[in-house]
């Protein structure tokens, strides 16, 4: 894939099959990722005609699209932004877009693999490039706007993040894709689920896993230190009482103990979006000063990337995976809306279900219900996408979305994660507050 190098778009294509009437191929980037290539090796094939997938890459870039409205004006308009805890908005569609893109892209740039020792080999190195990247983005090295100074200590790093998960659930679901799959022949929607049947036992294994630690888990007291207010030396320590199983409140719950545990609360995310529940902020459902006699737990780190969410952001990813063989096995496009729209609707029932009998849609956890709900979501507007652009041809109100999504990753580094800011931030007049942004009315 050669995740920055530059890429020719017309000697990438990934084609679907040569015999269909649509000629489809389709030029997939992997999300934020830039574009694996259908030998799995990095080198493409096929002499085809090359028509891209263009509803894929309009999905893309929508998603990016709606990341930067909730990024921009999500403090304008806090009911897109985040949930504070249970609940969902907006915002809290955008990671589990992007992991569902990553599925479908795989699916059609590992349709004809020549060596799965090297397609894995790419995938290892295409993992590890984004996982520096998103720690050198998201590690604290830059310390956001109207801040020109910049570096982290290694002791204090965020170890998590956006492209940390993505890159988890990336390789893994390479894995699956280029070792896991049988040789049978699909003509039907259950020989699809038998020649795909270890990557779904993957699936299934992973929600048990998630489920088994969440509730099972016994979660204890535990403390946390904050610099003081009136010391930067001093630390101003608090504890947490828990001794709870089955936890799935702010204070006491698996995710966070594991991060805790294992990946150190120093370097978990510092701004914990719990802090914005009424319990935390007088500002609620934005940040704001602490109310009276607020939980102990309002200012203890969270990391929302965490490892044990990040299970089951590896299923959303799985579940993409399996909307991209629809693509890749069925050349009919009622076929294909067909086999999307009704597991979409199944997982948006079932986790609306779930949310109703208790296990609570929740982004910061990546609990089942929310992983049913998003996907589902995913499944629907993705075919909605389709029906429009692939299948009707209505791309002119959708061209600049294709764009986005063709350069998904360049906007994600330069506007999502600040970059762009920054620099410009760098030029100014006289003093460091006289700056364009300043000028404009931003970060006045």
């Amino acid at each position: 894939m050669g995740m920055y190098e530059t890429v020719r778009r017309d000697e990438d294509p990934l084609v679907l099959d040569a015999n269909t009437p649509e000629n489809l191929s389709a030029d997939v980037e992997s999300s934020l990722l830039n574009s694996p290539r259908s030998d799995g090796s990095g080198r493409g094939g096929g002499n085809a005609s090359k028509r891209r997938l263009v509803s894929l890459d309009v999905f893309r870039g929508l998603t990016v699209a709606i990341m930067i409205l909730v990024d921009d004006a999500g403090g304008i308009l806090p009911a897109i932004n985040h949930s504070p805890w249970n609940g969902l908005t907006l915002a809290d569609f955008v990671m589990p877009f992007f992991l569902f893109i990553v599925g479908v892209s795989l699916a059609l740039a590992y349709k004809n693999l020549s060596s799965g020792y090297l397609a894995t080999k790419m995938a290892v190195v295409r993992a590890l490039k984004l996982l520096v990247f998103g720690l050198f983005l998201q590690g604290g090295y830059f310390h956001g706007l109207n801040n020109l100074t910049y570096g982290v200590d290694i002791e204090q790093i965020r170890l998590a993040g956006i492209l940390q998960r993505i890159a988890v659930a990336y390789f893994l679901a390479a894995v699956c894709e280029i070792w896991l799959k049988g040789d049978s022949n699909v003509k039907s929607g259950s020989s699809l689920l038998k020649k795909y049947q270890f990557q779904w036992a993957v699936v299934l294994v992973l929600t048990v896993a998630y489920c088994s630690l969440l509730y099972g888990l016994y979660v204890p007291d535990w403390e946390y230190s904050i610099p003081s207010e009136t010391s930067s030396s001093a630390l101003k320590i608090f504890k947490v009482k828990c001794g709870v199983r089955s936890d799935t409140g702010p204070a006491c719950n698996a995710v966070g103990m594991i991060d805790r545990n294992v990946l150190g609360i120093q370097h978990l995310y510092k701004r914990p979006i719990y802090a914005r529940m009424k319990q935390c902020s007088i500002n609620s459902p934005d940040y704001g000063p602490l109310p009276p006699n607020a939980p102990t737990w309002c200012q203890a780190p969270f990391d929302p990337e965490g490892l044990l969410s990040s299970v089951m952001a590896i299923v959303t990813c799985l579940v993409g995976l399996h909307y991209g063989h629809i693509i890749v096995h069925f050349k009919d496009h009622k076929d294909r809306i067909l086999h999307w729209i009704v597991p979409s609707s199944c997982l948006l029932v079932l986790g609306f279900a779930l949310d109703f009998f208790g296990m609570h849609v929740n982004k910061a956890l990546y609990t089942l219900s929310y992983m049913c709900v998003t996907a589902g979501a995913a499944g629907i507007l993705f075919a909605g996408i389709y029906l429009m652009v692939d299948m009707y041809g209505y791309r002119r109100p959708t061209i600049v979305m294709e764009w986005m999504g063709m350069h998904a990753l360049m906007i994600y580094i330069l506007a999502a994660c600040n970059i762009l800011p920054v620099f410009l931030q760098g030029f100014y007049w006289r003093r460091p507050q006289n700056n364009i942004f300043r000028l404009i009315g931003i970060g006045a």
